[in-house]
């Protein structure tokens, strides 16, 4: 039986999509610290919809998932610089935190060149 590529233009296109927003978050992560990640986010939730019927859509969730739990560590961090005591261990919440948001989005962007969806 002979194998057949099937080159579906609405799926490439939303690959597409979810690949340039991986970008966008790693720039922002990169060059901001993640500040500037609300950016990709918005266009996460407008066009998860649109990916709905494929694995690209797991992709925006964990992109969103992504950027909410990395806010709550930051947020935990600058409630830990309150206190003398606490800055060291701020400093390393942001460190950890940063570590995973940037392993969160290599897997994405390797998951997503492999077409697997990512784990719910």
């Amino acid at each position: 039986m002979a194998n057949e590529l099937v080159f579906d233009s609405k799926l490439h296109s939303e690959k597409n999509l979810a690949w340039w927003l991986y970008l966008g978050h790693a720039a922002s992560l990169l060059f901001s610290l993640g500040a500037f990640s609300w950016i990709p986010l918005i266009i996460n939730y407008v066009k998860r919809q649109d990916a709905a019927d494929s694995f690209v859509y797991s992709h925006h969730n964990w992109q969103i998932r992504s950027f909410w739990w990395y806010l709550l560590w930051v947020v935990v961090g600058v409630a830990l610089c309150m206190t003398v005591i606490g800055i060291p261990v701020a400093f390393v919440v942001w460190g950890v935190a940063w570590l995973w948001k940037a392993y969160r989005l290599i897997r994405g962007l390797v998951d997503l060149n492999d077409n697997k969806a990512m784990p719910a």
